[in-house]
């Protein structure tokens, strides 16, 4: 894989860039006209942004801020999901000091005191490695008493993940527990959601047939109905009304502006009426934009009616009088018939995904094996471009695919930079396209709640770079690193599964150098990116610039969004997956680890603290999901520890085979015990009266779409609004 000095350069120059770019934060924050996109949570919070800026400006004032502030800070700021994240890199990285106490001095000097590399060298002429492979259980001499240590290094590590998980999943449960308690009400509390429902009976309508139930099987505490409708018709003419509105807007703004720069009376804009504004009769933008959203009115109203009388769904939200029943609703059978009537807890109100809302339960069946099958596929194409980019990982390869390019790999640095660089970055581009298309998949499944939609595309995504980066440049790396030892291993008269696991098993340890290399990259380069934010920088300047001709325009330029769970976690389990398979076998790569996490604590914290606005929040339901990936990691590295301590030839190596049992022992544990906490509320917790209560119909409000909102301004504004993101819905509904 990687050569040493190609290693070198890559964590050198991947230093030199979080450097400059933390030079660039440093000098940006601090600047007041920039303050929107350095501390745009602050912003919107109400906080001055010049003021902001210059108090918490500076290389290093963030760091102490994020150092300093307490979990509860960070509910209060960015919510429990928030927080939940936050979690994941204080446990990975608890994980990687506990190992590290045992792994880094016993088995780092173990396998710095042997010489089984430079034996095989001796033997093997073609045998290559260097320094770094020497401190790492590849130059331990088969059946050497020395593997008993990285045997007990294995259980060491498994012991510190169950431990760790084991706190974690009881400080969630808490956090959890806690927030749920909490004296503010919010409009899930005291809603279910209702699907599969069956057809009326007769003449009777839908919200009578829905009332009468719930009045039977839920008396004295069942409220009101709010049914849900298709809102497709109505959706479409009031998106094409806001898309009317804010042409209208912007013209305007032009217009202003015209003024501001000439003689008062400015110039109207004028655009065509055909394709793309490129054909057709010149007109007023103003009148003409001003006339379509005044005629899409009446259509709108007129919609309204007919949805709300003729088109409802087999759903509805269903509100209660009291938090407590709302909870026990939720966790009970409503039906003789189980498919009928299935009755959850409502999402909040601005995660609900409404067209997935409708769908019986036969299909969302269907829909989801449709969609493990299209995953695998998906996985299964994705391995060809990751095969290629491992094959690539050393420049003799690359010459021999583009040789043309053999007079830019002979200049030393520059070779040093290829070989470093480009299979890290090669990959990263390939994953960044995935996310989309995974978020698209969850989607059709029919899930309710967005949140669940991102769990779903982070479990896919978690899929996905285990089989393909983590297994694919695993083995492809190991296999084609030499393309000459592939092609002995096929000249092989005799080929066979021992033989193919020899191979494997003399190139596994030395791909731990380019992981070592691809974390590096990740950590340095992706959390400098991340606390700079030098893109959405950019972007934000040249909208401003060149687009932006209203205030509303400028908002939502510099909106700055929230976490990609669906992404972040994902990469995050990686790294941890990576870390947890070579922390026996290439122990230096927890030092790196530990960078990655530790690092990545202070940024996310920073972010979470003063940037990213939470789309929805699910108050920590994230963490089962999180707490699963890492069990699988960790089952993964045993897996991988087994084989490879059976190549070693340790007549011991069997007794690893408890550690998988283990996990999955503890695995039932967590589920039997702790998951049913977090995916329901327990009706303790909800027993508890909050200080003032929402009305009925002030969260049946909050429970309808925007397009059947009577006296929507029309105009749904896409910057991130905190009184309905963060815990909020209170102060909309009480």
């Amino acid at each position: 894989m990687a050569t040493q000095s190609s290693f070198i350069t890559s964590l050198v120059t991947s230093l030199i860039v979080f450097l400059v770019l933390w030079l660039v934060y440093a000098i940006l924050s601090r600047r007041p006209g920039n303050a929107v996109i350095y501390y745009p949570l602050r912003v919107l919070r109400g906080e001055d942004g010049p003021t902001v800026a210059k108090r918490r400006g500076g290389a290093f004032a963030w760091v102490r801020e994020a150092f300093k502030a307490k979990e509860d800070d960070i509910v209060a700021t960015a919510g429990l999901d928030a927080a939940v994240y936050m979690h994941l890199f204080t446990a990975a990285f608890q994980i990687i000091l506990i190992s590290a106490i045992f792994c880094l001095p016993i088995l780092l000097s173990l396998a710095g005191t042997s010489n089984y590399n430079q034996q095989q060298r001796m033997m093997d002429g073609n045998f290559t490695y260097t320094n770094i492979d020497n401190l790492g259980m590849g130059n331990i001499e088969p059946q050497s008493s020395k593997i008993w240590a990285f045997m007990l290094g294995m259980f060491w590590v498994s012991l510190a993940t169950y431990y760790v998980l084991w706190k974690s999943y009881r400080r969630v449960v808490y956090m959890r527990d806690r927030a749920n308690a909490n004296a503010a009400a919010r409009p899930q509390q005291y809603t279910v959601l209702v699907r599969d429902i069956p057809k009326p009976v007769g003449k009777e309508s839908r919200t009578d047939q829905i009332v009468n139930f719930f009045a039977r099987v839920h008396p004295g505490v069942f409220s009101r109905v709010q049914p849900v409708h298709d809102i497709k018709p109505a959706g479409k003419i009031f998106s094409d009304r806001e898309d009317a509105l804010r042409k209208l807007e912007h013209a305007e703004g032009v217009w202003e502006i015209s003024k501001q720069k000439g003689d008062g009376a400015g110039q109207r804009p004028m655009h065509k009426t055909g394709f793309m504004g490129l054909l057709g009769p010149k007109v007023d933008s103003i009148d003409y934009w001003r006339a379509k959203s005044q005629e899409m009115n009446p259509q709108l109203e007129a919609e309204q009616r007919h949805t709300l009388q003729e088109m409802q769904q087999a759903a509805a939200f269903v509100i209660f009088s009291d938090r407590r029943s709302a909870a026990e609703a939720s966790q009970v059978v409503h039906a003789p018939h189980a498919l009928r009537w299935r009755v959850s807890q409502a999402p909040e109100p601005e995660e609900v995904v409404w067209k997935n809302l409708h769908i019986p339960a036969w299909q969302r069946a269907i829909r989801r094996g449709v969609v493990a099958v299209l995953t695998f596929l998906l996985i299964v194409f994705y391995m060809i471009p990751i095969s290629f980019v491992a094959s690539l990982t050393t420049l003799e390869n690359l010459e021999e695919l583009l040789p043309f390019i053999r007079s830019i790999t002979r200049i030393s640095v520059l070779g040093n930079i290829i070989q470093a660089y480009l299979p890290q970055l090669a990959l990263i581009l390939f994953l960044a396209l995935l996310p989309h298309i995974l978020i698209l998949l969850s989607r059709l499944e029919g899930f309710p709640a967005q949140s669940q939609i991102v769990r779903s595309a982070s479990a896919k995504y978690f899929y996905f770079v285990i089989f393909n980066v983590f297994l694919g440049v695993t083995i492809f790396g190991a296999v084609f690193s030499n393309l000459s030892s592939f092609q002995v291993l096929l000249d092989q008269s005799n080929l066979s599964v021992s033989r193919v696991v020899q191979l494997l098993g003399s190139k596994l340890p030395p791909v731990a150098s380019y992981f070592i290399t691809y974390v590096a990259l990740r950590f340095f380069v992706g959390y400098g990116l991340e606390l700079s934010r030098i893109i959405p920088f950019i972007i934000f300047h040249l909208k401003r610039k060149f687009k932006c001709k209203t205030d509303r325009e400028v908002r939502e330029a510099w909106a700055p969004g929230a976490f990609k769970y669906h992404k972040s976690v994902a990469s995050d389990m990686l790294i941890l997956t990576i870390t947890l398979c070579y922390a026996v076998i290439a122990p230096l790569i927890l030092i790196f680890a530990a960078a990655y996490f530790g690092l990545g604590w202070l940024v996310m914290r920073n972010q979470a603290l003063n940037v990213h606005v939470p789309d929805f929040e699910s108050h920590g339901s994230f963490w089962p999901h999180i707490h699963n990936r890492v069990l699988a990691a960790l089952f993964v590295a045993q897996i991988t520890a087994i084989g490879y301590f059976g190549i070693k030839e340790f007549p011991f190596s069997p007794f690893l085979i408890v550690l998988p049992i283990l996990t999955v022992v503890f695995y039932m544990f967590c589920k039997k015990n702790y998951y049913p906490s977090i995916k329901v509320v327990s009706l303790y917790v909800a027993a508890d009266v909050p200080k003032a209560q929402p009305s009925a119909e002030s969260i049946a409000h909050t429970y309808t779409p925007v397009p059947l909102q009577e006296g929507h301004p029309g105009i749904v504004d896409r910057r991130s609004n905190l009184a309905t993101k963060i815990d909020s819905t209170v102060n909309a509904v009480v």
